[in-house]
């Protein structure tokens, strides 16, 4: 960067239409890079992608589909948030401190409570359409 004063201005959006294929650029390289260095999010990957996909063809209503397929992409972005919690605090700082400790378990904890709204959800859908019956 030629002029650190005015950094924060030129890494702002310029707006219009190339920000929107830029920004769709930097999604996907974020998605990318989680695939590739994050091994908890390739892992919940192996299962929601799948349960992703058989979310829209389970026969209840349009409302519950939108439901199970809506909480695990949930898991998902917290995994993300998570993920970059932990790069950024990696990035400070490899030495062990116990602020980084709290963002990195608190980062772990969200992804957990995330994966029990998704079992939850899951859980209360298909009893709805399964369980009472039985």
């Amino acid at each position: 960067m030629s002029d650190p004063e005015n950094y924060g201005e030129q890494m702002k959006s310029k707006g219009g239409i190339s920000r929107v294929f830029k920004a769709l650029g930097y999604t996907w390289d974020g998605l990318k890079a989680a695939a590739r260095h994050e091994e908890a999010f390739k892992q919940e990957l192996y299962v929601i992608v799948p349960l992703s996909i058989a979310a829209w063809f389970v026969p209840v209503s349009f409302l519950e589909r939108a439901l199970l397929f809506s909480v695990l992409q949930l898991i998902l972005i917290v995994e993300l948030l998570n993920s970059a919690i932990e790069a950024n605090t990696d990035h400070i700082s490899l030495e062990r401190h116990p602020l980084a400790k709290r963002a990195k378990d608190m980062g772990s904890a969200a992804v957990f409570l995330a994966i029990v709204i998704a079992i939850a959800c899951w859980a209360c859908v298909l009893w709805e359409k399964y369980g009472r019956n039985a």
